[in-house]
């Protein structure tokens, strides 16, 4: 099986460096043989990568892709905090998705997260999920995604 570094380079992406906390919190915490991150944003280079409502100014595939660096961004605050090469599974995602009234298609904008885990980790990639619609968010991202992830 491949490992984490062959499936990113495979797909063409490199971990970010851990973005730069916006408030009083840490961007991973480990407990136990947990990890849990905060709510990552969907930066790339250190900027948004789009902004606005999911179903307005933002398109179903833009928010799935922004769920996708969303989830890249989780990665990197827990390959800072323990390394990637010590999780032993990816246990839960939660996506919140910015939505304009009417859209409710969350589900499928945080595919993005989760199909990029798959793609990562394989088997252990695959999760319990909750995708969430809400009015705001930070920053007026249309994403925002938090993992846990079992660690050696």
């Amino acid at each position: 099986m491949a490992s984490w570094r062959e499936n990113l380079d495979r797909l063409g992406l490199e971990l970010p460096g851990v973005a730069a906390p916006a408030g009083a919190y840490i961007p991973a915490l480990r407990t136990g043989s947990y990890v849990y991150t905060s709510g990552q944003l969907p930066f790339i280079g250190g900027e948004l990568s789009v902004s606005g409502k999911v179903g307005a100014e933002v398109s179903l595939e833009q928010g799935k892709e922004a769920a996708k660096w969303c989830a890249l961004n989780a990665l990197a605050a827990v390959h800072d905090l323990v390394g990637l090469d010590e999780v032993v599974r990816i246990v839960k995602v939660v996506g919140f998705v910015a939505s304009a009234p009417g859209f409710n298609d969350q589900p499928l904008v945080i595919n993005g997260a989760s199909e990029l885990l798959g793609e990562v980790f394989g088997e252990a990639g695959v999760h319990a999920r909750s995708a969430v619609g809400v009015f705001e968010l930070p920053r007026n991202t249309p994403v925002e995604v938090e993992l846990i992830a079992e660690v050696r």
